[in-house]
């Protein structure tokens, strides 16, 4: 018999006592046994906020080298206070600040830059100006 829930905890069939994934990430200084999970957390919070800013830069007209450079320091800004202030982790046990800081970077400004030329192609470029 307990060789079957083991195997049961295992395979993740378990009830676990550990709050959601969700949870912890809006929740100060939560605990993360998974480190896995944090990284994920940042991950998918860094893809939301290029969007979101995206959406921004498109909306305000925002151009230019200003543009990418308020990107960079909202983006890196934002996510090294949530995980070195708002979450209190041990930057160390991911590796350092470096790591955190540049997880998920990439992916986040290619959706932002997408997001952002579409968006302010869509508002402001006029079928005129090409005739």
């Amino acid at each position: 018999m307990s060789t079957k829930s083991k195997s049961a905890e295992k395979n993740g069939f378990a009830k676990s006592k550990e709050p959601s994934v969700w949870i912890r990430a809006v929740s100060a200084s939560s605990q993360w046994p998974d480190k896995e999970e944090f990284l994920d957390v940042i991950y998918w919070i860094r893809q939301v906020l290029g969007i979101i800013l995206g959406v921004g830069w498109g909306v305000i007209p925002l151009k230019g080298f200003l543009g990418l450079a308020l990107f960079v320091l909202i983006n890196a800004g934002l996510l090294y206070f949530y995980f070195s202030s708002f979450q209190s982790i041990d930057e160390e046990e991911f590796g350092g600040a470096w790591e955190l800081t540049k997880e998920g970077f990439i992916t986040s400004f290619a959706g932002f830059l997408v997001t952002w030329i579409i968006i302010y192609t869509g508002l402001y470029y006029e079928l005129n100006e090409t005739l």
